[in-house]
């Protein structure tokens, strides 16, 4: 990953700073919703997306030397959250992007409006992995998300600091440290804050955020039927966390300002790591080496994040606006985001490009992390279902854990809040 990821000065940019960069138009397919009938008029399209998707200056530049009559203004959110607040206040109204960005823990939610968003051409179906494309297929068999990476899973550590704290630094020896499941993860971070005083993991959320991408069947299931508060696997997933990954991690939450500096100071030395967070830890920490990755993740294999391209149907640019989703998700655009911030592609081409498979990160100690990344996403064996609810109630979970790391609830009594929100929603 390259200095361009986005630095926590980006984040604090605000939620939607805009560059415009002029690019070549796509001419409309004649579906009536452009601006104008004329396909070399000038126009604007603009592009909402989080974190970072790896659309560089210089890649849009390529879509401008291939078509020249259009402006893109690209809106970037500091975090998945800040979009989806903005997205469901303006979807079927006015003022939203014409391409936005949908995450993939409330995609479910934003398929429930599949009639608001414009179907993608019959020429993209099939390039995508099956479950992928599935997930953006309404029952009507309209094709209305263009999906961009998945979240296969790592973990990303500072070398440097577990050489000092006498564990393992190399990339073979970490991965055989964390080879186990997440009671072996946590006893490894005892160890480490043992010897240095310090928490090795970078958040508590994380944590659970990886365990609950383990589970099937989380807080629901395919006919409707509430299980959250009922489910053993969520609750053991809770007791976890609380009771050993709280005291071994630095922050509650991910995405504050701390929480971005301290990629930098060393106040902790993991993070759970899917492609797309390389970009987000060389980002906000250009200047430290001891960063690296191993292909190990605790229980296996998860996926974490993955998102997709969407475009509202009520906007002024319809046309214009799936041709450049469309060329963005390409199996080609896909490799040069992952070359830019490591976000995986979910195109099946990609899978055998050399520009992936043969990538290392220089950043990363020279990581093959086209060869981690691709073992990792092999040894994902679940993919959560998630159906509109899965983002309340799991941020509802979130924020238990939250109340017991600040200190406002003990463990039980936050359960027994976070059961009380369930029942209320």
């Amino acid at each position: 990953m390259n200095s361009r990821a986005f630095r926590r000065s980006a984040v604090a940019v605000a939620a939607f700073s805009a560059s415009a960069i002029i690019l070549a138009g796509c001419a409309g397919n004649g579906s009536g919703n452009e601006s104008s009938a004329d396909p070399d008029e000038p126009i604007t399209l603009t592009i909402a997306t989080f974190n970072d998707f790896g659309y560089t200056d210089e890649l849009l530049q390529e879509y401008m030397d291939e078509n020249p009559n259009v402006t893109i203004v690209h809106n970037r959110a500091a975090e998945s959250g800040d979009a989806r607040a903005n997205y469901f206040q303006k979807l079927g109204k006015e003022g939203l992007a014409d391409i936005e960005a949908v995450e993939i823990d409330w995609f479910a939610e934003a398929m429930q409006y599949s009639d608001l968003l414009a179907e993608a051409p019959d020429s993209v179906k099939g390039r995508w992995l099956d479950w992928k494309e599935a997930a953006a297929t309404d029952p009507d068999g309209r094709l209305v998300g263009f999906g961009t990476d998945i979240g296969p899973q790592g973990i990303c550590y500072r070398a440097d600091l577990f050489e000092a704290a006498g564990l393992p630094s190399d990339r073979e020896g970490v991965a055989e440290l964390f080879n186990g499941d997440w009671e072996n993860f946590l006893d490894v971070a005892d160890q480490y804050k043992e010897a240095t005083g310090k928490p090795m993991i970078d958040s508590a959320n994380s944590v659970l955020q990886g365990i609950v991408n383990q589970i099937e069947y989380t807080y629901t299931e395919p006919d409707g039927t509430v299980i959250a508060t009922e489910n053993p696997e969520i609750q053991a997933a809770y007791e976890l966390v609380t009771e050993r990954a709280v005291p071994n991690s630095a922050y509650a939450g991910q995405w504050s300002d701390d929480w971005f500096a301290s990629m930098a100071n060393g106040e902790f030395a993991t993070m759970l790591c899917p492609g797309w967070m390389l970009g987000v830890i060389s980002g906000n920490a250009p200047d430290v080496t001891g960063w690296d990755i191993a292909d190990v993740f605790p229980n296996g294999g998860g996926n974490w994040g993955g998102s997709y391209l969407t475009v509202p149907a009520n906007g002024a640019n319809v046309d214009a606006a799936l041709a450049l989703a469309d060329w963005l998700t390409a199996p080609e655009q896909q490799v040069k985001a992952f070359t830019n911030a490591g976000t995986f592609p979910s195109q099946l081409e990609a899978y055998s490009d050399p520009a992936l498979t043969d990538a290392t990160n220089e950043y990363f100690n020279d990581a093959p992390t086209g060869e981690i990344l691709s073992t990792r996403a092999e040894a994902v064996t679940v993919a959560p279902y998630k159906d509109a609810s899965y983002f309340k109630y799991h941020d509802a979970l979130q924020n238990a854990v939250t109340r017991v790391f600040d200190g406002v609830e003990d463990e039980q009594t936050s359960w027994n809040t976070w059961v009380a929100e369930v029942e209320a929603f």
